[in-house]
């Protein structure tokens, strides 16, 4: 027993030669700057002279900063907005294509998968101008008589949030169509000719056919979306900047602040490494109830 042990063991070592370059450069790139920001943390330091002891200091600190909540509710929302919509509407899109057939299909796929690529500087400034108090959408508002409804979209408290959100939905949805499709093309035709036979519409058979087949993909696609939601900075910092007021701000805005323009280091680090560890967790709840789901 112990020699197939041994022979067995043999057999894996080539296997961690070839994971080694990629685990030196996750170690060097990821684990090390994470472990320095969780040591930074500690500190009260501006980022050039030198840095004060403080301990936990900085974290108690966050318990006590009345804009923290607020923040977190914004990320919670963006939640809503660049998760669960994107993937609603990923759902439905991937089973629409799967099941016509026209021409110039794939050009359509890549036309709408085309937000998830573009730079998301460039998104932000294209939907500022589609916002702007003179841009196409209040202008496409009075054409049609509602131009009672035409505001400053992303300067008015009640709307910069959803207004930043509904972008959010845009750039995300089509990462989740293509994750969709590719699962759907998985699924064996056989359990589609089954469901038909049983007399199965078209959405009793995306419930009882595509969408159980699917569960792993949406795992992914909630992991990716819920983290790019939470740790979401560029898309808000170049629409908003976190305005009007801190009606858009989220934790990432106060990371960047604390760390380049207040130049409370330790602090920005202190409230990094919690984000971190939201999504972390997050990310873990979801897998696991996946994997519960599926043994």
């Amino acid at each position: 027993m112990s020699g197939l042990r041994a022979w067995s063991a043999r057999q894996y070592w080539p296997a961690f030669f070839y994971l080694l370059p990629a685990a030196v450069f996750y170690t060097l790139f990821v684990l090390r700057p994470l472990g320095q920001t969780a040591w930074v943390s500690l500190f009260t330091w501006d980022g050039i002279t030198e840095g004060r002891w403080v301990g936990a200091d900085n974290y108690s600190a966050l318990l006590d900063d009345g804009r923290i909540p607020s923040a977190i509710a914004h990320s919670l929302v963006f939640v809503v907005f660049y998760a669960v919509f994107p993937v609603a509407l990923g759902l439905f899109l991937a089973a629409l294509m799967s099941r016509i057939r026209v021409r110039g299909l794939s050009f359509f796929r890549a036309v709408l998968f085309l937000p998830q690529i573009l730079a998301t500087v460039v998104v932000a400034v294209s939907w500022r101008w589609i916002y702007d108090i003179d841009g196409p959408l209040n202008a496409g508002l009075r054409a049609v008589g509602l131009g009672s409804l035409a505001r400053a979209w992303l300067g008015d408290y009640d709307t910069a949030l959803p207004a930043v959100g509904i972008v959010g939905t845009w750039v995300m949805y089509g990462l989740c169509m293509v994750l969709f499709l590719a699962g759907v093309q998985k699924i064996p035709t056989e359990l589609y000719e089954s469901a038909r036979l049983d007399g199965c519409g078209p959405i009793r058979e995306f419930f009882t056919v595509t969408l159980p087949a699917l569960r792993g993909e949406i795992a992914i696609a909630l992991v990716l979306t819920i983290t790019y939601a939470l740790r979401n900075f560029d898309l808000v910092w170049n629409t908003t900047a976190g305005g009007p007021g801190t009606s858009t701000t989220v934790p990432s805005v106060f990371v960047y602040q604390g760390a380049f323009l207040t130049h409370e280091v330790g602090s920005a680090a202190a409230i990094s490494v919690c984000l971190t560890a939201v999504v972390l967790v997050v990310t873990g709840v979801i897998m696991r109830l996946v994997r519960g789901k599926e043994g």
